[in-house]
């Protein structure tokens, strides 16, 4: 059973760059609507079938819906398939993003099955259905013990990851297939830059050369991309080596130049801060309580799986694109528009993506793939080496906090919290700058997200800034929640020290929602007392809670030991963390632990300097993400209390970080200001 038609979404503006113009594509980004949701499930020859309306990178949301689907549908596991559609076999849906794919998506899906089971049961077999929109409480997948829903399940693609068969892109193979690379300058794509010179005639005498391309459509930021095509992967390295390519570029800066765009202390004393979280007035005169600095820099995504994309054309000109991204229709949208195609000319399929965290949102090799695949009319994979992902890509955007307090009787009477920092939503890497300035008006909700303080208090302001980088930056894991809540948290915990208050009780004490209080008093009980530490070794315990898009809720204990020579090691890290009605305990609990681990990277090791005008770093050794000897043991305690669903891909990144760092100063009595921290901040002093 499907839908006689897909809905029209609404005109927005969509341009490409090339023939004179700089708009780019605008995402649509279409609520998930019941109607929409019947064209996910049907039923045909006695089988089920799901078309899985989320891209699927590892949260594994292919398997929580599917439960969703065989609760409502009353149907045992194996009579459901789920399969990832191409972009012309549904309706558009909205990019995979914001932890929105169970609550935005399993209720419309629920609806959708019951109106299906409904269906069937009054013998209706052939035809489509309209919409039955029901209340919560009459979806049978909601209800307490609900078959499949609540409990572990088979996960889906599990033997294929684990047998090496083909879920992603980077394992497409095609008949006649190519390989292609688009050099670029050895500078930031926010630099102006061209190409001076190339020694093609060397590059021909390579084996497996197939073709140089030169092509407008393959720039990437203000950068000229210059293609390379090859038979074979390993030729494109030597075939690169012999053009030695030239170019000039415009412009330079260095890390100093980063650090002063975004010093807050530099906003405080004159360009001030634009936007506001919290209107609140405060007395700015007289001394503070507690008046604390924090400084997060620059960070990577680090997917292990580098962006790859596969393009082919048919003899009709139409073409398919096989792509790892967490909005096909949107590559669809870019592609079409720059090649000149019409929508049904272009065919987009997702693949389980390696990694994503934010940072596969935009479109860049897909198009490369297709620009290349057109020019040497046979199909093309492209994918980006390491150093290309970490000096192409965009990144999280550093910001740089100042958080004042002032409490009465131990209580929070006046908090100021200003910070700069760089655009997420509003991206560098899609809008060129005079764009970025017509967005600056209203701001950027992604840089401002998890600054609301959930504790309550007399007066609350909070207002920050925004400046351009000559660097990418854009969404990374949870926004602007994870720095946001590590310099809050910080400055919370200084409160609670100042007021001479247990770090949990004085959050109790100021909590104003009654579920974050309850995972604070979840994570309390989880942790039980401290161990004592041996003589050679500091050690602390802290806490942090926060409130993830006023909807999931998370609270986190950690242990850190510190040596004699300042080096930290977090020895364990307790989570509680409510997002309503659990659908799959096993796969909430596997994204707890995957912020914890990101929360620890923050804390300890997660930076990118930049150096000659660019990203330095080109690899993992240069940009270190934690190894599995440094991760400590990881309790999760899952607190449903029911209500619809809400998000947990990202929920723990507001308080994992700032639990470290908060453990650190018990350890210590030395509160880090820069992060990630520096070791040397934290020798003993000599007896």
């Amino acid at each position: 059973m499907k839908r006689r038609a897909f809905l029209q979404t609404s005109a927005v503006l969509g341009v490409s760059f090339v023939a004179g113009c700089s708009l780019p594509v605008i995402p649509k980004r279409p609520a998930a609507q019941y109607e929409d949701a019947l064209g996910w499930i049907r039923r045909s020859q006695g089988r089920y079938e799901l078309l899985l309306p989320r891209v699927e990178m590892g949260q594994n949301i292919t398997t929580a819906l599917k439960q969703v689907a065989c609760a409502e549908l009353g149907i045992d596991w194996n009579d459901l398939t789920v399969r990832l559609p191409h972009t012309g076999e549904m309706a558009r849906v909205r990019a995979t993003v914001g932890s929105e794919s169970v609550k935005d998506f399993a209720v419309p899906l629920a609806q959708a099955c019951a109106t299906l089971r409904d269906a069937l049961a009054a013998g209706h077999t052939e035809g489509d259905r309209q919409a039955e929109p029901r209340p919560l409480s009459e979806l049978r997948a909601f209800q307490p013990g609900a078959r499949h829903v609540g409990r572990a399940a088979p996960l889906e693609q599990a033997r294929a990851i684990v047998t090496g068969a083909p879920v992603f892109v980077a394992d497409m193979r095609l008949p006649g297939m190519l390989f292609g690379r688009v050099l670029h300058a050895p500078v930031s794509p926010e630099q102006a830059s061209t190409l001076a010179s190339i020694d093609e005639d060397a590059a021909r005498q390579v084996p497996g050369w197939v073709a140089t391309v030169r092509d407008e459509r393959l720039r990437l930021g203000q950068s000229e991309g210059l293609g390379i095509v090859a038979r074979t992967p390993g030729a494109l390295d030597r075939i690169e080596a012999a053009l030695d390519a030239r170019w000039h570029s415009q412009g330079g800066f260095a890390q100093a130049d980063i650090d002063h765009a975004v010093d807050v202390d530099r906003h405080l004393a004159g360009d001030g801060f634009r936007y506001t979280v919290h209107d609140g007035a405060v007395d700015r005169e007289g001394a503070w309580d507690v008046d604390l600095r924090i400084d997060v820099p620059l960070a990577a995504h680090a997917p292990i799986q580098p962006r790859a994309a596969v393009a082919a054309f048919d003899d009709q000109g139409g073409l398919d694109l096989w792509v790892g991204s967490q909005d096909v229709y949107y590559q669809r949208d870019v592609v079409r528009k720059h090649l000149g195609l019409d929508e049904t000319q272009v065919r987009v399929h997702g693949h389980r993506v390696g990694g994503a965290f934010g940072g596969r949102t935009l479109c860049t090799v897909e198009l490369e793939a297709a620009v290349l695949a057109r020019a040497v009319r046979q199909p093309v994979k492209l994918q980006w080496t390491r150093a290309q992902e970490l000096r192409q890509g965009f990144h999280r955007p550093p910001s740089s906090h100042r958080i004042r307090a002032r409490l009465r009787d131990g209580r929070l009477e006046q908090w100021w919290h200003v910070f700069a920092s760089s655009h997420i939503l509003f991206t560098n890497a899609g809008l060129p700058v005079w764009m970025q300035r017509i967005t600056d008006f209203v701001g950027d909700a992604g840089v401002a997200r998890g600054a609301q303080l959930p504790y309550r208090c007399d007066r609350k302001r909070a207002e920050f800034a925004l400046r351009r980088l000559p660097v990418f930056t854009g969404p990374w894991r949870g926004l602007g929640a994870g720095p946001n809540g590590l310099a809050m948290e910080s400055a919370i915990d200084e409160c609670a020290r100042h007021a001479g208050a247990d770090p949990v009780a004085f959050r109790l004490q100021h909590a104003e929602d009654p579920r974050l209080a309850r995972v604070l008093r979840a994570v309390a009980d989880r942790a039980g007392a401290q161990v004592a530490a041996p003589a050679c070794l500091r050690r602390g315990r802290g806490v942090a809670c926060g409130i993830y898009k006023q909807g999931s809720y998370a609270a986190v204990v950690a242990e850190v030991d510190v040596a004699p020579n300042g080096v930290p090691r977090v020895t364990r890290l307790v989570c509680a963390h409510d997002c309503g009605t659990v659908i799959n305990p096993d796969q909430v609990r596997a994204q707890c632990e995957g912020n914890l681990v990101w929360g620890l990277g923050m804390a300890l090791s997660d930076r990118l300097d930049v150096a000659h005008a660019r990203i330095a770093a080109g690899s993992f050794a240069e940009a270190p993400i934690p190894s599995l000897d440094r991760v400590p043991p990881l309790e999760v305690v899952l607190v449903d209390e029911g209500g619809a669903p809400s998000g947990a891909g990202e929920t723990a990144i507001v308080a994992a970080a700032a639990a470290i760092a908060n453990a650190v100063r018990d350890a210590t009595g030395v509160r880090i200001q820069r992060f990630p921290i520096d070791p040397t901040e934290l020798k003993a002093q000599p007896a």
